[in-house]
């Protein structure tokens, strides 16, 4: 394993990225972000479904839960979610899009108003969102999210 050097470090300082982003890609990641949010809420399983690549490299953390891998434990967590929701809605803020031909990601804030088991509530989260090109399109691999503080 090679240790890093702060002269490889050096584009960084200058503020530039070394990943440049396609302007097509940049919002086809959006609009699949977007999928993503709109499924949440709705607490549509089928719909969250098609914005998944629903395979064994699948990931997601929700706030406060130990990592799930695997499409399969996945769509039960969202299941569960919604089963026991009533109301998910989402202001989506401060977000940032990076993307290349194959591979995308969203990080943003959600300020979550929700009804959970019959108790109403507001909170954030720090969310960052990973996306894949499939052959049916842009499609989620990840999803990261942390209590806002």
């Amino acid at each position: 394993m090679r240790n890093i050097q702060a002269s490889d470090l050096g584009h960084l300082k200058e503020g530039k990225s070394t990943m440049e982003s396609d302007p097509a890609n940049i919002e086809a990641v959006k609009e699949a972000n977007q999928r993503f949010y709109d499924a949440f809420g709705a607490l549509d399983i089928q719909d969250m479904e098609g914005v998944w690549e629903t395979s064994d490299r699948a990931m997601c953390v929700h706030p406060g839960w130990e990592p799930l891998v695997g499409w399969e434990a996945i769509r039960a967590s969202w299941a569960g979610i919604f089963d026991n929701s009533t109301l998910m809605h989402f202001n989506i803020q401060s977000v940032n899009v990076v993307a290349d031909s194959n591979t995308g990601w969203v990080t943003c804030i959600e300020n979550i108003s929700s009804v959970l088991q019959g108790r109403a509530s507001n909170f954030g989260i720090v969310a960052t969102n990973i996306f894949v090109r499939t052959a049916q399109g842009w499609r989620m691999i990840a999803h990261h999210g942390s209590p806002r503080m």
